[in-house]
């Protein structure tokens, strides 16, 4: 139920650069779908076809037709007065009745066929014979195509297997291609330093990056050598790849990205290709940039993988390593890379002459926030009452991606408001959003849960409130979001990048309040504090094993993140017995004495605490002002800021 904090994601541009171009296509492996697709579609035609050819034939048998006897007949009677032949067909006129149609034998005339079924010439005379040569249509359709139906579905079949093949073998081909998207640097919309806010020495250090690929002689006339590779170092969401971006931007080269999970497949020397062929095309484009995203992908060290030196991505890190080495020193390719994990990389991308310039990102401070929030507001319509300082001094420990999504809910609340404009309301609102979660408006407590709810938020805030190392409460609810069935929203006064043993005490003390809350007030403990339990339990033990706040262990540290696993609590311990002992108990006397703590706190105010209770019950939701007025009333001093960072 205490104040959660997300983790930060990547922080995006605030304009979203044209499609994405791709130098070389995906294709797409062959389905055994398709093939069958095919197949039926050459069945289909083979049926249309013999539909056609027996429509076509069917039309000239009909009753009309008679045998070359009857006709013989017919001539004798003296009732026929013409018989025209086309081919094997006899067309037979009467005097008095309809035409009749007869076929005769191939290669057999018409008085010789007649003469065999007893017709004189005499008789025959008098009828008129008439031979007409077969039509071309009739003629290919009746005796050619009998022949070529079958070898046409032979061919077509043949085709078919044909194009597969084709396919299968192109795909094969083009795994070894980069797959790199490329960003044309005569883009519009391309991404600039001036879309990049805060991050300032960041910038400083890659404008020697800008200024080499602009004026490259420069340095090469004084002997100077400017680093091969940079490498981007910062937790999830700090800008990482929009930084590299705006390096391109600035410079106006292009711009090859791609992921470190790109270059690996499951065929054995597929990555080792893609990077030969990556680096083969951005020679050529030269000067210009290559970005590997997520570098620990591939670049994490190596010997410690399943397939031990085979292994596929050791292969593909074997033959960054290579390439890297393998450029000239007036080569104008820049690579750079980004990673959340720089510990895990290999040392040997780490050297001079391959990733020897390293630039850390770290989150931004209160101006650096307010800048950020300034770039991302530019597209959205904002009302006059809108203080993007205020928000930024309420989002501590945001990263630009989380900043991007605040101003993008606020957005979203505005819009579903049916308002046109985004107010201060809006992006408060979506502070608690970003941080916790939506509300859960279908999470309806009970008369005793919201009771509970309401004590253990209040002890909290009041915990923070009185004692000198906390930080001071900016809101309580008993509202339920995301996981929580409530929160208290504490926010440090300014920046602090070290923090004391005595402000972690007091933390410990403050998380531990909702829980002696609950013990004080019902004898008797839920499931809520859960949460505040384990965040208290690993902050104690953080500052034993980590920080060298205990006393009996000394400045020892007891604890590290492995960087082989690259997972926090996997590493081997190092450690006897004995010390794992001393360890337990100093971590219990810290929760121990937190607790101690909380609970004097709160018998010691305890009329503050029902008057907070009651308000919570009545409003579900305290704000600042409101609080504070709530211990002024008390005797309870309020944490003011002194100094106001500009």
């Amino acid at each position: 139920m205490q104040k959660q904090k997300k983790q930060p994601q990547h922080q995006k541009p605030p304009q979203a650069p044209k499609q994405e171009q791709k130098r070389t296509p995906k294709m797409r492996l062959p389905q055994g779908r398709s093939f069958w697709f095919n197949i039926g579609i050459a069945i289909l035609v083979f049926f249309i076809i013999s539909s056609i050819y027996t429509a076509i034939s069917e039309t000239q048998s009909d009753d009309k037709v008679i045998p070359i006897s009857d006709v013989a007949r017919e001539v004798i009677s003296g009732s026929v007065t013409a018989i025209i032949a086309e081919g094997d067909v006899l067309t037979v006129t009467l005097k008095d009745g309809p035409e009749k149609e007869s076929h005769k034998e191939a290669g057999v005339g018409v008085p010789e066929l007649l003469t065999s079924y007893g017709v004189t010439p005499e008789q025959l005379a008098v009828v008129r014979l008439e031979v007409k040569g077969e039509s071309g249509f009739l003629f290919w359709f009746f005796n050619i195509m009998p022949i070529l139906l079958p070898l046409l579905l032979i061919g077509l079949f043949i085709w078919f297997l044909t194009r597969q093949v084709k396919g299968a073998g192109m795909q094969a081909l083009s795994f070894g291609q980069s797959r790199a998207r490329f960003f044309d640097p005569k883009d519009k919309q391309r991404v600039t330093f001036k879309d990049v806010a805060g991050v300032k020495e960041a910038k400083e250090e890659l404008l020697e990056i800008v200024d080499f690929l602009k004026n490259p002689k420069k340095f090469l006339d004084i002997g100077a050598q400017i680093p091969k590779g940079v490498l981007l170092m910062g937790s999830p969401g700090t800008g990482k790849t929009l930084l590299a971006r705006a390096v391109a931007g600035e410079a106006g080269v292009p711009f090859f990205s791609i992921s470190g999970s790109e270059f690996v497949e499951m065929f054995v020397g597929v990555g080792a290709s893609r990077v030969r062929d990556l680096f083969q095309t951005v020679k050529q484009a030269a000067p210009a940039i290559i970005f590997i995203d997520e570098i620990d992908a591939v670049g994490r060290t190596r010997g410690v993988g399943l397939g031990g030196g085979n292994d596929e991505r050791e292969q593909t890190l074997n033959q960054i390593l290579v390439e890297m080495d393998g450029f000239e020193p007036t080569e104008k390719v820049i690579v750079m890379a980004a990673t959340n994990r720089p510990d895990v990389l290999d040392q040997a991308l780490l050297r001079p002459g391959r990733f020897d310039r390293r630039v850390r990102l770290d989150l931004p401070d209160r101006k650096d926030r307010e800048e950020i929030l300034s770039v991302h507001a530019r597209s959205k319509p904002l009302t006059e009452d809108v203080a993007l300082k205020l928000i930024a001094e309420r989002t501590p420990g945001f990263s630009g991606a989380d900043l991007q999504s605040l101003m993008n809910e606020a957005a979203i609340l505005a819009a579903r408001e049916n308002r046109q404009k985004v107010s201060q309301f809006d992006l408060i609102r979506s502070i608690e959003k970003v941080l916790l979660g939506p509300e859960r408006k279908s999470h309806i407590l009970s008369d005793r849960e919201k009771k509970i709810t309401a004590y253990h938020e209040a002890g909290h805030a009041l915990v923070a409130s009185v004692l000198p190392n906390a930080d001071p409460v900016h809101k309580v609810s008993i509202i339920a979001r995301g996981h929580a069935g409530g929160y208290t929203l504490s926010l440090p006064l300014e920046e602090n990048r070290l923090l004391s043993r005595a402000a972690f005490i007091d933390r410990l003390a403050m998380t531990l309040g909702g829980y002696a809350a609950e013990m004080l007030i019902f004898k008797d403990v839920t499931t809520g504090p859960s949460h505040d339990l384990e965040t208290a339990t690993a902050l104690a033990r953080d500052m034993v094993m980590r920080y060298g706040m205990s006393e009996k262990i000394g400045p020892l540290a007891l604890a590290s993140d492995d960087p082989r696993s690259g997972m926090k609590g996997f590493e081997e311990r190092e450690y006897s017995e004995k010390i794992a002992a001393i360890v337990d108990e100093e971590v219990n006397m810290l929760m121990t004495n937190a607790r101690t703590t909380a609970e004097r706190v709160l018998k010691e105010h305890d009329k503050a605490l029902e008057a907070i209770v009651a308000h919570l019950l009545d409003k579900e939701t305290i704000e600042q002002p409101e609080f504070e007025s709530i211990l002024r009333s008390h005797g309870i001093k309020v944490k003011k800021e002194e100094t106001v960072i500009a």
